[in-house]
């Protein structure tokens, strides 16, 4: 142990650069200091008082002559200090050293000490044409997008590779389906990513056609990926295109609209399984969790006939434009909760109120149970709106009630604006989920009417 180590007896050092010295020494052999011409150290003298009296020493309180304090003056109060830059020194050959330069000033926090010194006043750059909007990239620029090319949001010179980032950069762009919009001659629909999910999992397809009749058809599609499976963006948007291009396919062909919902479901089925047999390579990224799955409903509306179809529980929602008769929901969610109060043995309050609500009991993907599509149809007696949504807005408007207070009072004549409002509605009460939601005008109008 260091403890118990002998101690060295102290080896008298050079005065002017305290190199060890051996007994004997006359001149430094590291610096050639000449030792002879160190002067005695002095007597410790008291200090004197003003009047010129050496006062006596004060008596120890115990009696006891105690030693002198190192580094002190031998009263008790330590000797002053100095910089060593205060003191006089010489160099090697006993030359006195130069004077010392001027301290330094104090830098600020937070800047480097060897840091050049800077003028008061910086001369602004010239703006970087990159991120002029106006500027076009050089043609020659290895980052330079071709024509038609998608171009960075960021620098706005580069072209976006197929990643997702720029190749000019480095930024990684928005995802478009982030925040979604569209308008299909009367029919619109509105989705965005929430407030607390990374991405947007929902998905939606809206469209206008004509009947055998030429009487007009609305159709939209909403679907939503199952968060614990995976590729669940993937999943919805197949099912969503699948179900959409069934319905505008089969409605002028004369089929009936109820049937065509339910083919149109059946589509959607087949469209998320195939999801399930690409290569292994696909699922490297969820290899242990559950195939590619996805709720959907929808809503076809024509001149005096309205049909909804679902699997899972996204819901539809009908709104009489003029609000003299109550509002009403249109479908039954394939959940826990909705399977405990069709038992009896819960109320709906309960239900929803339970940690296992949300819970799904029917999806589109290749491990869902046996796949019953729900369809039914209404003709309705008066005018109003259709909304066709995802959880992410019924959640924050349950009830018919509250999803009829939330929309617009103009929804039927502006349904963009309609949509805009209830995604709003659902981002201003958390948004935890992502949000999709297609107000579908009844009756049907002709192509080409749109939002005013």
């Amino acid at each position: 142990m260091m403890s118990q180590m002998p101690q060295q007896a102290a080896v008298s050092k050079c005065p002017s650069c305290e190199e060890p010295l051996e007994s004997g020494d006359r001149f430094c052999g590291a610096c050639g200091y000449d030792l002879s011409a160190v002067p005695p150290r002095p007597d410790d003298h008291p200090a004197v008082a003003a009047g010129g009296a050496v006062p006596a020493p004060a008596p120890a309180p115990d009696g006891v002559d105690w030693p002198a304090a190192r580094d002190s003056d031998g009263q008790g109060r330590p000797v002053p200090v100095h910089a060593a830059a205060e003191l006089p020194g010489t160099d090697s050959g006993g030359s006195p050293l130069p004077p010392p330069a001027a301290p330094p000033v104090p830098p600020s926090a937070g800047v480097r000490f060897d840091r050049p010194g800077e003028p008061e006043e910086y001369p602004l750059q010239a703006p970087d044409p990159r991120l002029d909007t106006a500027a076009a990239p050089r043609p020659d620029s290895p980052a330079a997008p071709a024509p038609g090319a998608k171009v960075c949001v960021a620098c706005r010179a580069g072209r976006v590779d197929d990643d997702g980032y720029c190749e000019n950069c480095g930024h990684a762009q928005p995802r478009e389906r982030d925040h979604m919009e569209q308008e299909s001659g009367p029919v619109a629909a509105v989705s965005d990513r929430g407030l607390r999910h990374h991405r947007n999992e929902d998905a939606f397809s809206v469209g206008c056609t004509a009947l055998p009749d030429g009487a007009p058809a609305s159709v939209a599609i909403v679907c939503d990926g199952v968060s614990s499976a995976t590729r669940p963006d993937d999943a919805s948007l197949a099912a969503s295109r699948a179900a959409g291009e069934s319905l505008l396919t089969a409605l002028p062909r004369g089929t009936h609209p109820q049937q065509a919902m339910h083919d149109a479901i059946l589509a959607a089925s087949h469209a998320v399984n195939a999801l399930a047999d690409e290569p292994a390579t696909a699922r490297e990224q969820g290899p242990h969790q559950n195939a590619p799955a996805c709720t959907l409903v929808g809503a076809v509306v024509t001149a005096g006939l309205l049909v909804v179809g679902w699997v899972g529980d996204s819901r539809v929602y009908w709104v009489p434009a003029d609000r003299a008769t109550p509002p009403a929901r249109l479908t039954e969610d394939d959940s826990w909760a909705a399977q405990m109060v069709a038992a009896g043995l819960m109320s709906e309050a309960e239900a929803y109120a339970d940690d296992r609500a949300h819970a799904i009991t029917g999806w589109l993907g290749a491990d869902a149970y046996e796949l019953e599509p729900h369809t039914a149809s209404f003709k309705p007696d008066r005018p109003g709106v259709v909304v066709v949504c995802t959880d992410g807005l019924w959640n924050y408007a349950e009830s018919a009630e509250e999803m009829a207070d939330a929309m617009p009072l103009d929804a039927a004549v502006r349904p963009l604006h309609g949509a805009r409002v209830l995604v709003g509605h659902a981002l201003d009460g958390g948004g935890h989920d992502n949000v999709t939601v297609a107000l579908v005008p009844f009756p049907a109008v002709p192509q080409g009417a749109g939002s005013a």
